[in-house]
């Protein structure tokens, strides 16, 4: 059973990440509407992924006799003035979220919550695979500037697909 703290700290991280998820589907948006489709397919993807961390902290907080809650969620942000600011809100963004999951391991130790503990190691390791992954476009992007190498990098990201990972 979830103590009243760890279900309220469990609700704000699922909650979080449906915030996350609408950042990235809003920054989808907005590269599609700037002709950057592979950009927008790669949030997309981006989003379905979020969506689906929120649904694991969904499915975890109800099978662990808690009750799922969820909240209202704020507006993300609509336009940003380049690829690279839209990336490196992300990549702040996503250590944002490293530092959250951590603050649940956190507090999964200091209530002896083993059960809690396990369920969050999956998302400790998620979160260095999403840094790493941000920030190397990042660095990218940073090497490319506002050159014709836009173009490659959107055709790339363009082939971007979310594939859920299967639950150990």
């Amino acid at each position: 059973m979830l103590s009243s703290k760890m279900q309220d700290a469990l609700n704000a991280q699922m909650n979080w990440e449906i915030y996350s998820a609408h950042i990235y589907l809003s920054m989808s948006s907005h590269f599609s509407q700037e002709g950057m489709g592979g950009f927008a397919q790669w949030m997309f993807a981006q989003y379905q992924e979020e969506m689906f961390h929120a649904m694991r902290f969904f499915d975890y907080i109800n099978e662990a006799g808690g009750h799922a809650k969820l909240a209202t969620i704020e507006s993300p942000p609509l336009a940003w003035e380049s690829p690279l600011a839209a990336f490196e809100q992300a990549l702040e963004h996503e250590q944002g979220v490293t530092t959250r999951v951590n603050a649940l391991a956190d507090l999964a130790i200091e209530e002896k919550s083993h059960a809690v503990g396990i369920f969050l190691q999956w998302f400790i390791s998620e979160q260095v695979e999403e840094e790493d992954t941000v920030g190397d476009l990042v660095g990218k992007l940073k090497m490319l500037g506002d050159g014709g190498g836009l173009f490659m990098l959107d055709r790339d990201l363009g082939t971007r697909v979310f594939t859920p990972p299967t639950k150990a």
